[in-house]
Protein backbone atom coordinates (compact mmCIF):
# COMPACT_ATOMS: atom_id res chain seq x y z
CA UNK A 1 0.00 0.00 0.00
CA UNK A 2 1.05 3.30 -0.79
CA UNK A 3 1.83 5.95 1.83
CA UNK A 4 0.70 8.23 -0.17
CA UNK A 5 -2.83 7.06 -0.22
CA UNK A 6 -3.69 6.90 3.20
CA UNK A 7 -7.48 6.24 2.74
CA UNK A 8 -6.58 3.55 0.79
CA UNK A 9 -5.43 1.62 3.43
CA UNK A 10 -7.58 3.03 6.26
CA UNK A 11 -10.73 1.85 4.53
CA UNK A 12 -9.67 -1.43 3.81
CA UNK A 13 -8.40 -2.57 7.41
CA UNK A 14 -11.21 -4.27 8.68
CA UNK A 15 -11.17 -2.11 12.28
CA UNK A 16 -11.47 1.06 10.08
CA UNK A 17 -7.97 1.86 11.75
CA UNK A 18 -5.82 4.75 11.39
CA UNK A 19 -2.63 4.73 8.99
CA UNK A 20 -0.87 4.99 5.55
CA UNK A 21 0.48 1.42 5.80
CA UNK A 22 -2.08 -0.26 8.85
CA UNK A 23 -1.62 -4.00 7.81
CA UNK A 24 2.04 -2.94 6.74
CA UNK A 25 2.45 -2.10 10.51
CA UNK A 26 0.91 -4.62 12.20
CA UNK A 27 2.56 -7.58 10.24
CA UNK A 28 5.82 -5.71 11.20
CA UNK A 29 4.73 -5.87 14.70
CA UNK A 30 3.86 -9.50 14.47
CA UNK A 31 7.61 -10.37 13.17
CA UNK A 32 9.01 -7.82 14.81
CA UNK A 33 13.02 -9.12 16.41
CA UNK A 34 12.88 -5.58 18.04
CA UNK A 35 10.63 -2.84 18.85
CA UNK A 36 11.94 0.53 20.07
CA UNK A 37 9.58 2.70 22.20
CA UNK A 38 9.70 6.36 22.89
CA UNK A 39 9.26 7.40 26.63
CA UNK A 40 8.11 10.45 27.24
CA UNK A 41 4.06 10.51 26.53
CA UNK A 42 4.03 7.15 25.31
CA UNK A 43 5.85 4.88 27.92
CA UNK A 44 4.90 7.77 30.70
CA UNK A 45 1.96 9.66 30.72
CA UNK A 46 3.97 12.78 31.32
CA UNK A 47 7.25 14.74 29.76
CA UNK A 48 10.25 13.61 31.92
CA UNK A 49 11.75 16.94 30.95
CA UNK A 50 8.56 19.04 31.42
CA UNK A 51 8.13 17.28 35.11
CA UNK A 52 11.83 18.19 36.19
CA UNK A 53 11.24 21.64 35.04
CA UNK A 54 7.93 22.81 36.84
CA UNK A 55 9.78 20.89 39.90
CA UNK A 56 12.89 23.39 39.65
CA UNK A 57 10.30 26.28 38.74
CA UNK A 58 10.45 26.94 35.26
CA UNK A 59 7.72 24.41 34.02
CA UNK A 60 6.25 26.82 31.54
CA UNK A 61 9.44 27.99 29.53
CA UNK A 62 10.89 24.28 29.10
CA UNK A 63 7.36 23.03 28.28
CA UNK A 64 7.14 25.25 25.65
CA UNK A 65 10.34 24.68 24.22
CA UNK A 66 9.59 20.56 24.52
CA UNK A 67 6.28 21.31 22.37
CA UNK A 68 8.44 22.99 19.70
CA UNK A 69 10.51 20.04 19.61
CA UNK A 70 8.31 17.24 19.23
CA UNK A 71 6.11 19.25 16.40
CA UNK A 72 8.93 19.13 14.41
CA UNK A 73 9.38 23.22 14.35
CA UNK A 74 12.69 23.15 15.97
CA UNK A 75 15.87 20.30 15.81
CA UNK A 76 15.27 18.65 18.62
CA UNK A 77 19.55 19.32 19.51
CA UNK A 78 18.78 22.79 20.14
CA UNK A 79 15.42 22.31 22.18
CA UNK A 80 17.53 20.19 24.36
CA UNK A 81 20.37 22.66 24.89
CA UNK A 82 17.99 25.49 25.20
CA UNK A 83 15.96 23.70 27.58
CA UNK A 84 19.18 22.61 29.65
CA UNK A 85 20.57 26.19 29.60
CA UNK A 86 16.87 27.17 31.51
CA UNK A 87 16.85 24.49 34.06
CA UNK A 88 20.77 23.50 34.83
CA UNK A 89 19.45 21.00 37.66
CA UNK A 90 21.74 19.56 40.11
CA UNK A 91 22.14 16.40 41.75
CA UNK A 92 20.08 17.01 44.54
CA UNK A 93 17.56 18.39 42.81
CA UNK A 94 17.60 15.67 40.50
CA UNK A 95 17.21 13.22 43.15
CA UNK A 96 14.49 15.16 44.85
CA UNK A 97 12.51 14.99 41.85
CA UNK A 98 12.45 11.48 41.46
CA UNK A 99 11.86 10.77 44.83
CA UNK A 100 9.07 13.12 44.82
CA UNK A 101 7.70 11.72 41.50
CA UNK A 102 9.04 8.58 40.79
CA UNK A 103 8.48 7.79 36.38
CA UNK A 104 7.52 4.48 37.57
CA UNK A 105 4.40 5.81 38.75
CA UNK A 106 3.71 7.52 35.46
CA UNK A 107 3.67 4.27 33.58
CA UNK A 108 0.85 5.19 30.16
CA UNK A 109 -2.17 2.52 30.57
CA UNK A 110 -1.03 -1.04 29.10
CA UNK A 111 2.66 -0.39 28.60
CA UNK A 112 3.64 -2.84 31.41
CA UNK A 113 1.28 -5.59 29.87
CA UNK A 114 2.32 -4.37 26.32
CA UNK A 115 6.02 -5.06 27.17
CA UNK A 116 5.81 -7.94 28.89
CA UNK A 117 3.71 -9.75 26.08
CA UNK A 118 6.44 -8.74 23.63
CA UNK A 119 9.08 -10.03 25.47
CA UNK A 120 6.92 -13.23 25.79
CA UNK A 121 7.23 -13.32 21.98
CA UNK A 122 10.96 -12.86 22.13
CA UNK A 123 11.10 -9.40 20.89
CA UNK A 124 13.91 -7.38 22.66
CA UNK A 125 12.42 -4.13 23.80
CA UNK A 126 14.47 -1.00 23.64
CA UNK A 127 13.88 2.75 25.08
CA UNK A 128 14.69 4.91 23.04
CA UNK A 129 14.24 8.81 24.21
CA UNK A 130 15.43 12.46 23.98
CA UNK A 131 15.25 12.47 27.76
CA UNK A 132 17.51 11.90 30.40
CA UNK A 133 18.99 7.98 31.02
CA UNK A 134 18.72 8.62 34.84
CA UNK A 135 15.35 9.86 34.94
CA UNK A 136 14.41 6.57 32.46
CA UNK A 137 16.35 3.79 34.65
CA UNK A 138 13.52 3.79 37.19
CA UNK A 139 10.96 3.24 34.39
CA UNK A 140 12.93 0.42 32.71
CA UNK A 141 13.55 -1.29 35.81
CA UNK A 142 9.71 -1.33 36.34
CA UNK A 143 9.31 -2.65 33.03
CA UNK A 144 12.10 -5.34 33.19
CA UNK A 145 14.16 -3.80 30.80
CA UNK A 146 18.14 -3.69 31.38
CA UNK A 147 19.95 -0.89 31.11
CA UNK A 148 21.94 -1.93 28.20
CA UNK A 149 18.62 -1.37 26.18
CA UNK A 150 18.47 2.42 27.26
CA UNK A 151 19.38 5.21 24.35
CA UNK A 152 19.09 8.23 26.12
CA UNK A 153 20.85 11.42 27.06
CA UNK A 154 23.01 11.74 29.50
CA UNK A 155 23.21 14.61 32.50
CA UNK A 156 26.76 15.36 33.75
CA UNK A 157 27.41 16.78 37.50
CA UNK A 158 31.07 17.67 38.70
CA UNK A 159 32.30 16.51 42.00
CA UNK A 160 29.77 18.95 43.91
CA UNK A 161 26.56 17.82 42.18
CA UNK A 162 26.16 20.93 40.22
CA UNK A 163 25.02 20.67 36.63
CA UNK A 164 27.94 20.72 34.18
CA UNK A 165 26.25 19.76 30.91
CA UNK A 166 24.86 16.80 28.78
CA UNK A 167 26.80 14.04 27.47
CA UNK A 168 27.53 15.18 23.59
CA UNK A 169 28.44 11.78 22.73
CA UNK A 170 24.88 10.36 22.85
CA UNK A 171 23.22 9.97 19.85
CA UNK A 172 20.03 11.15 21.00
CA UNK A 173 21.52 14.34 22.16
CA UNK A 174 21.50 15.74 18.28
CA UNK A 175 18.89 16.12 15.78
CA UNK A 176 18.14 12.49 14.08
CA UNK A 177 19.86 10.86 17.15
CA UNK A 178 16.81 8.64 17.64
CA UNK A 179 16.89 7.36 13.68
CA UNK A 180 20.71 6.69 13.87
CA UNK A 181 20.23 4.74 16.91
CA UNK A 182 17.58 2.51 15.51
CA UNK A 183 19.30 2.09 11.92
CA UNK A 184 22.54 1.18 14.16
CA UNK A 185 20.75 -1.51 16.37
CA UNK A 186 19.28 -2.95 13.01
CA UNK A 187 22.43 -3.57 11.33
CA UNK A 188 24.72 -4.26 14.33
CA UNK A 189 21.91 -6.74 15.65
CA UNK A 190 21.25 -8.29 12.83
CA UNK A 191 17.37 -7.64 13.14
CA UNK A 192 15.54 -8.48 10.14
CA UNK A 193 12.39 -6.36 11.56
CA UNK A 194 12.16 -3.36 13.92
CA UNK A 195 9.49 -1.72 14.38
CA UNK A 196 9.00 2.48 16.61
CA UNK A 197 6.18 3.25 18.96
CA UNK A 198 5.97 6.95 19.59
CA UNK A 199 4.28 10.37 19.86
CA UNK A 200 6.94 12.58 18.17
CA UNK A 201 8.17 13.51 15.18
CA UNK A 202 11.78 12.76 16.14
CA UNK A 203 10.37 9.31 16.29
CA UNK A 204 8.66 9.08 12.82
CA UNK A 205 11.92 9.89 11.64
CA UNK A 206 13.12 6.12 12.36
CA UNK A 207 11.22 4.99 9.58
CA UNK A 208 12.05 7.86 6.78
CA UNK A 209 16.15 7.22 6.92
CA UNK A 210 17.99 4.16 5.29
CA UNK A 211 18.08 1.01 7.03
CA UNK A 212 15.94 2.10 9.85
CA UNK A 213 12.52 1.03 11.17
CA UNK A 214 10.47 -1.09 9.18
CA UNK A 215 7.25 0.53 9.94
CA UNK A 216 6.24 3.44 12.37
CA UNK A 217 3.38 2.97 14.77
CA UNK A 218 2.35 7.04 16.26
CA UNK A 219 0.41 6.62 19.47
CA UNK A 220 -1.88 9.49 20.54
CA UNK A 221 -2.65 8.16 24.05
CA UNK A 222 -1.28 10.66 25.58
CA UNK A 223 -0.66 13.40 23.00
CA UNK A 224 -2.48 13.86 19.63
CA UNK A 225 0.63 15.53 17.39
CA UNK A 226 -1.23 16.43 13.93
CA UNK A 227 2.22 15.33 11.87
CA UNK A 228 2.46 12.02 13.17
CA UNK A 229 -0.68 11.12 13.35
CA UNK A 230 -0.98 11.94 9.09
CA UNK A 231 2.56 10.02 8.93
CA UNK A 232 2.21 7.28 10.78
CA UNK A 233 1.72 3.68 9.07
CA UNK A 234 -0.26 2.97 12.09
CA UNK A 235 -1.80 5.50 14.59
CA UNK A 236 -3.07 4.52 17.47
CA UNK A 237 -4.47 5.78 20.99
CA UNK A 238 -4.55 2.77 22.88
CA UNK A 239 -2.02 0.34 23.56
CA UNK A 240 -4.89 -2.71 23.47
CA UNK A 241 -4.99 -2.20 20.01
CA UNK A 242 -1.54 -3.35 19.92
CA UNK A 243 -2.06 -6.33 21.31
CA UNK A 244 -5.15 -7.38 19.55
CA UNK A 245 -2.78 -7.25 16.82
CA UNK A 246 -0.51 -9.73 18.64
CA UNK A 247 -3.13 -11.92 19.61
CA UNK A 248 -2.45 -14.37 17.10
CA UNK A 249 1.46 -14.83 17.61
Amino acid sequence: QSRSRPWLSSTRSPTMATGTRVEHAQAALQKADAVCFDVDSTVITKEGIDELAAFLGVGDRVAALTASAMGGSVPFHEALAARLDVMRPSRKQLDAMLAAHPPADLLTPGIAALIARLVALNKRVYLVSGGFRQMIEPVAAELAIPPTDIYANSLLFDDAGDFTGHDPAEPTSRAGGKAKVVADLKASRGYSTVVMIGDGATDMEARDVPGGADAFIGFGGIQVRDKVKAGADWFVTSFDELMKALAGC
